[in-house]
This record gives structure tokens, C-alpha cells and sequence, in this order.
């Protein structure tokens, strides 16, 4: 995977809608960002998230004493994990509810979360999930967690590691399915149909089964480590940073990637760090290690500028409705596009 398309100047050459962006300062630097409802909820990268709400209204909320390891959101609910060994539940009214402390205080390193209230979180080698009742249960893979993903029907979690992905049902006994590739699995997510699982690896690749009946999808060529990936709406495309253009794999098939090139839109001569889909059109959002910010319109590679040069990007959100778009950067600097 090799663009010849020549990267350019984005903020000379396309439209800009950086004077409608909304700033603030967070004194801190920022990992992930989620919409809860119309709150804008940035993670910071120790002890706390920040609730935006409006365009003037912030509020720092405690969930961790020292480092916050992980970040995952259903649009209704943030859960994080940290250094200190606990699961922070918050909504977006700023109630932060511990969900669990491990015994041991092993740092939690991932967490998921279902949508029918069920979460998942990860220390070591153990993955545990907790129902919407109250039950936990927990299972051990042969190696550390490298990525936690539930399946978006039935009770259903996959637990990256090295080597593959062990896909556990805990409500069962029985035995979990387990699928095998070489290297080291990180983050991991299914496709909204249930049909394709896939997985960051350690390397610069993604790595891809087909779930009817485990037909593997390598994805590579990539010269970084893929750290951000989303869905295109109707999931038909999966975007993907870490080259200097946004990589999208075509999925509308029962073959998904296998044996076609992917799209890479938005060139420039930085990597890509962060992406996201708006869930209600053709359109993502990245943001790049040279601070760049752009919307894209999938179909026509047209781009619009969001954020110029300055702190790279760590994160990239849009709202459910599609309104508004923020980013988070590195440095702290957070912009909230309404649109």
C-alpha cells in the first residue's frame, strides 16, 4: 500500500472553517475524546475527563490517581481505567461511579462496554465482564490483554492477545472460540453486522478474519502502527490512521478487503493519528501528528480544513447527529466544531 498522490499545502489550498471552531485550554494533555449525548467528554491522559457542555460550560472530573490507561464510550456512558487498579463509570450529567477495583491493583489496560449495559475491563492476562445485573465473571487468555470488544448481538466479548483473539461467551461454559495469526493483537473491533472482526497489531498492520468461517484478511503496508480505526456509516469502509493519508478498506462485500486496494484520501505530509466517521454520512474527520485537523467527504476526497498546524492530534469525535465535530490535541488545546 504506496500512495503516489503528492501531499499538499492544506491550509493554503482547501476551504477553512477554523474561525468557527470553538477553543479551549485544558491545562493538560488530552488521549481520547467521546460525545455523551451533546457533552463532550475529553480524557486526559492522568486522573481526569473534562465535560464540555455548550460552548462555554467545562467541568474536570476525578476518575483515577495517577495515569488513565484506557477510554471507551457507548454515546450515553465513559468508562476509563487506570494505573491505580479501578473502572470509572461517568455519564453525562459528571456522576462518576467506580466499577470495580482490582484486587491486586494491577493497572487496568482496557475497557469496553456493551450496549446493553454489560462492561468489560482488563488487568494482565484476565479479562472480566460484569452484567447489567451485577454478576462478574472472568477468564484468562495466555497472554496480556492487548484489546477488549464486545460483539454487537448477544453477550459475546473478543480478547485481543498475542497470537490472535479468544471470543468468549461469558454467560456459557462453553469452550471459547479462539482465532490464530502470529504477532501481537492490540486494539480489536467487529464490524456492526457481526460479519468481520479485525485487529491493530503490534506491527504496522491490521490483521482480519471473516467470522462465517475464519477466512483471514491481512491488511498491510502501512508505515506506522495503526492506533485509530472507525467504521464508515452503513460500516462499507474501515478508516484508518497511521500513514500519511487516511487508509479506508472497502467491506461491503462478503470478501471485505480481500484481494482489493484501499482508498486513501486526504494526503499530507504528516501521519495521520487520529480518525472518525460521522455516523449519518459520507464524511470522517482526522487529525495528524503535525496538528492538522480536516473533515473529508468519503465519495469525492473533497476536504475541508478544520484546525491548522500545531499540537499533534490525539483524538477526533463526532456527535450521534452528526452536528458537531471536536477534536483534542496533545497539548490540551480542545476545538468544538458546530455545524
Amino acid at each position: 500500500m504506496t500512495s503516489d498522490i503528492q501531499p499538499g499545502d492544506a491550509e493554503a489550498s482547501i476551504p477553512s472553517v477554523t474561525a468557527r471552531v470553538h477553543k479551549f485550554a485544558l491545562g493538560a494533555p488530552a488521549a481520547s475524546a467521546f460525545f455523551l449525548g451533546d457533552t463532550l467528554a475529553v480524557v486526559g491522559t492522568e486522573e481526569a475527563v473534562t465535560l464540555i457542555r455548550g460552548l462555554d460550560q467545562t467541568e474536570r472530573i476525578e476518575v483515577a490517581f495517577g495515569a488513565i490507561l484506557c477510554a471507551a464510550s457507548d454515546g450515553k456512558r465513559l468508562l476509563t481505567g487506570g494505573d491505580d487498579g479501578k473502572v470509572t463509570a461517568i455519564d453525562a450529567s459528571g456522576t462518576a461511579t467506580t466499577i470495580a477495583t482490582d484486587a491486586k491493583r494491577r493497572w487496568i489496560d482496557n475497557v469496553a462496554l456493551h450496549p446493553e449495559g454489560a462492561v468489560a475491563w482488563s488487568a494482565g492476562k484476565t479479562a472480566f465482564v460484569r452484567t447489567p445485573k451485577g454478576e462478574e465473571k472472568s477468564f484468562d487468555v495466555p497472554s496480556t490483554v492487548g484489546g477488549l470488544a464486545f460483539a454487537p448481538k448477544g453477550l459475546r466479548l473478543a480478547i485481543a492477545h498475542y497470537n490472535g483473539v479468544t471470543l468468549w461467551f461469558p454467560n456459557m461454559a462453553a469452550k471459547p472460540d479462539v482465532l490464530e495469526w502470529a504477532g501481537s493483537h492490540l486494539g480489536v473491533m467487529f464490524s456492526a453486522d457481526n460479519r468481520f472482526l479485525i485487529t491493530a497489531m503490534h506491527e504496522p498492520a491490521l490483521h482480519g478474519w471473516r467470522l462465517s468461517d475464519g477466512q483471514h484478511m491481512r491488511m498491510t503496508g502501512y508505515p506506522g502502527r495503526v492506533r485509530s480505526m472507525a467504521w464508515t456509516v452503513g460500516g462499507k469502509g474501515l478508516a484508518t490512521s497511521g500513514a500519511d493519508a487516511v487508509i479506508i478498506w472497502p467491506f461491503a462485500t462478503k470478501d471485505g478487503p480481500m484481494g482489493k486496494q484501499p482508498a486513501m484520501l486526504a494526503p499530507l505530509q504528516a501521519r495521520v493519528t487520529a480518525v472518525a466517521c460521522d455516523a449519518n454520512a459520507e464524511v470522517l474527520a482526522c487529525g495528524y501528528s503535525n496538528g492538522v485537523v480536516m473533515m473529508v467527504r468519503i465519495g469525492d476526497g473533497a476536504e475541508i480544513l478544520v484546525r491548522g498546524e500545531g499540537s499533534p492530534v490525539a483524538a477526533v469525535a463526532w456527535a450521534a447527529d452528526g452536528e458537531t465535530l471536536a477534536y483534542a490535541c496533545e497539548d490540551g488545546e480542545v476545538g468544538v466544531l458546530p455545524l
